[in-house]
């Protein structure tokens, strides 16, 4: 039992949790009442998700594993309670672990890519093992490039979603579709939720770095708080938040198709379920002096990503 759970937190289950959470509420809350609205109903079929779910969690599981494979000099001196990989499982069998996950996702996403026609997302479910592989042996460590690899990949899941749904369309409609906005409305969306993981992701990334900055400065990894310092990865971090709550403000005012009252629910749940716990990573970041402050201030940043995923119910109101 104590091996099973080693192997659960080895994978990062409550973080694939979220993933197929993602891509369901995408789905479900995003894509379904958008093509309900031009009266085309639920197009993508259940198996294809489904193919596509299993593709994304088993790559990031994979992921996951090799990422504690390279890192275990790294995580002895961060968090030398919580290494698994050596204590648990041996290196050898963890690198089986990691290329046995990421083969069963690269063959679910080729077939989900097979059945959908479409060269774009199998191509993608073929590249993403190999630079999340890259990035743990070698990118992670170099400025800036690590935690824009991994913000990527957390913007490219939703759109997986957006694209699956376009290239059945197209499978289906190829003739009326650029008649219609389906393709547009549907990357539009999507695509605002993506840019949403994609800068939360970007900002925990960092306060990670600042967490772990004691390993990253032993074993001369180029992170941005060993670079810079913390007080100007402060200030840059505090920059990015600021922008986020910019684009959040632009959305709202301008484009969401919500009155912007506070008597509309919209208004309330990005009020109190995005900017409020925002302005609290920025009270949290620059009252953090040690490692399990930037602990705490991350694990926040990663609750207002869910609370911000979630703001796709409104969606039930188009």
């Amino acid at each position: 039992m104590e091996f099973f759970k080693d192997i659960m937190r080895l994978v990062r289950w409550s973080n694939l949790l979220f993933l197929a959470a993602l891509i369901w509420l995408m789905e479900k809350w995003v894509a379904v009442p958008i093509l309900n609205k031009l009266a085309f109903g639920e197009q993508l079929p259940w198996y294809v998700l489904l193919l596509i779910l299993l593709a994304t969690v088993f790559i990031a599981a994979g992921g996951y594993v090799i990422n504690d494979y390279f890192d275990v000099k790294i995580d002895r001196i961060n968090r030398p309670d919580e290494v698994i990989v050596t204590r648990t499982i041996t290196k050898p069998a963890a690198m089986r672990l990691s290329l046995w996950l990421s083969g069963i996702g690269i063959v679910c996403g080729l077939m989900a890519a097979i059945l959908l026609r479409s060269l774009t997302l199998g191509i993608l479910f073929v590249i993403v093992p190999g630079l999340l592989w890259f990035y743990s042996s070698s990118y992670k460590r170099l400025f800036m490039i690590g935690n824009l690899i991994i913000a990527l990949l957390a913007g490219l899941t939703p759109m997986l979603v957006a694209m699956a749904n376009v290239a059945q369309l197209k499978l289906l409609y190829a003739a009326i579709l650029p008649y219609t906005p389906l393709e547009h409305d549907l990357y539009a969306w999507i695509g605002g939720f993506a840019l949403f993981a994609f800068l939360l992701t970007w900002i925990r990334e960092i306060v990670k770095d600042m967490q772990d900055q004691m390993g990253d400065r032993e074993l001369e990894c180029h992170s941005m708080p060993v670079v810079w310092g913390e007080t100007w990865t402060k200030i840059f971090v505090t920059g990015l938040i600021v922008f986020t709550l910019a684009v959040i403000g632009h959305l709202w005012y301008r484009i969401l198709p919500f009155p912007i009252g506070w008597d509309s629910l919209s208004t309330r749940y990005i009020v109190l379920g995005i900017v409020t716990p925002l302005l609290g990573v920025l009270g949290l970041l620059w009252a953090a002096k040690i490692p399990s402050d930037y602990k705490n201030c991350q694990q926040l940043v990663k609750f207002t990503m869910l609370l911000g995923m979630l703001y796709s119910i409104c969606l039930r109101t188009l």
